[in-house]
């Protein structure tokens, strides 16, 4: 059993600083899908079409370097993430993380689970969806998590596999799923299985890393995910990694800036909001939060500069722009702009 995909937020707004799965895959139920693709046309479901190789999508690509655990009964979660995890850097096996992810009211694992253990463990939980996206990823190297029913619609068979490469010429998947490793499925049949998750699939990097199919407000979501987990130091390292792709970003300025503020390192907040406001002048929050490193630091005069070209500036928490520069001056009322 699982639960619908989980949605992850729009994305983080700019603020100031106060804030499973059964074992059954076997050789019948294959048969009996693959009987059903043939006299059905696969009815019910959009399959897409996909892609030809191209000058980024080789037509073939496996990754060798993706450690197998064979998965016990219901436990293709814990295995799955096991396996994505052990490839980003992260010592794991499936008895480990069993207590993380599986519930077994449930019997299965579900992906707002993966989703959050991947954050515990300081790595980002990026969603992949679609062929297109998952063939990019995969020749990139990166192993993606897949969700798929290996059942019907009236009897699905929830599994977690990881998607490790492919071949376009030959029409087949590569999968490390079940109890066999670099397991060879076809296309259709794959698709097919993978379309009634809509496509759910998961990334698990380290922070360091960008996803080949990365889009700003995607990652930067994702790295928020990991602040909401305390993972601070792995924030802080994605946030480089995003302003290394998109140095203008402001989201990223600003989680970068409240990840080291988190962290105590006020030195480096300061200059993380010092360059957002060279690079965003018009943008009343990042004075704002310069404003409060300054006055942590005990720099009120520059503070109290910060505060009044927040407020000067507006905008939707103009409110807490005004809050800010009142609690600034009160700290010492000699001091003028």
């Amino acid at each position: 059993m699982i639960e619908d995909p989980p949605r992850e937020q729009s994305g983080p707004k700019i603020r100031s600083l106060r804030y499973r799965i059964s074992k059954l895959q076997n050789g019948f139920i294959l048969l009996l899908l693959s009987i059903f693709l043939i006299f059905s046309g696969c009815s019910g479901v959009l399959l897409r079409d996909w892609p030809q190789s191209h000058e980024y999508i080789p037509d073939r690509y496996v990754l060798n370097s993706v450690l197998f655990y064979p998965q016990k009964a219901y436990q293709c979660g814990p295995s799955a993430l096991a396996m994505a995890l052990e490839w980003s850097g992260v010592p794991s096996n499936p008895e480990a993380l069993t207590p993380e992810v599986f519930t077994p009211s449930r019997k299965g694992s579900l992906q707002s689970a993966i989703i959050a253990a991947s954050r515990r463990h300081g790595r980002v939980a990026y969603p992949v969806s679609g062929p297109d996206a998952l063939l990019a990823e995969i020749s990139a190297g990166y192993p993606v998590i897949v969700l798929q029913n290996l059942g019907l619609s009236w009897f699905p068979t929830w599994h977690y596999a990881v998607a490790i490469g492919y071949d376009l010429r030959k029409g087949v998947m590569v999968l490390h799923s079940g109890t066999t490793p670099r397991k060879q499925i076809s296309l259709k049949v794959f698709e097919y299985t993978w379309a009634r998750s809509d496509h759910w699939g998961l990334l698990v990097l380290p922070p360091s890393q960008l996803p080949a199919t990365a889009t700003e407000h995607e990652y930067i979501s994702a790295i928020l995910g990991l602040e909401k987990t305390g993972q601070w130091k792995a924030a802080v390292k994605g946030y480089v990694t995003a302003l290394n792709r998109w140095p203008d970003s402001l989201l990223a300025h600003i989680g970068l800036g409240n990840s080291y503020y988190t962290l105590g390192d006020l030195e480096s907040a300061k200059k993380t909001f010092q360059e957002a406001t060279r690079r965003h002048p018009s943008e009343g929050s990042v004075y704002n939060n310069l404003a409060e490193v300054l006055r942590k630091q005990g720099k009120n005069q520059e503070a109290l500069k910060a505060a009044y070209k927040a407020v000067e500036l507006g905008g939707p928490l103009a409110n807490e722009y005004q809050k800010t520069l009142e609690e600034i001056q009160a700290l010492n009322p000699t001091i003028k702009n």
